[in-house]
């Protein structure tokens, strides 16, 4: 199956990602930021991840 990289890459500049990031983004990352991972976080879940692991600083 091909992917439909043309498609892809001009969702994501739209979106503001560069055509360079847009190149180093995993597949795993690309189907998270377009939504169609279904094995992505809950909001609720990431909000108690981010609540039992703060970032310092």
């Amino acid at each position: 199956m091909m992917l439909p990289w043309d498609e892809m890459l001009r969702a994501a500049l739209s979106a503001g990602v560069t055509a360079a990031d847009f190149w180093a983004l995993s597949l795993k990352e690309w189907r998270w930021m377009a939504g169609s991972d279904a094995g992505g976080l809950r909001p609720s879940e990431l909000a108690g991840l981010m609540e039992e692991f703060p970032d310092k600083g």
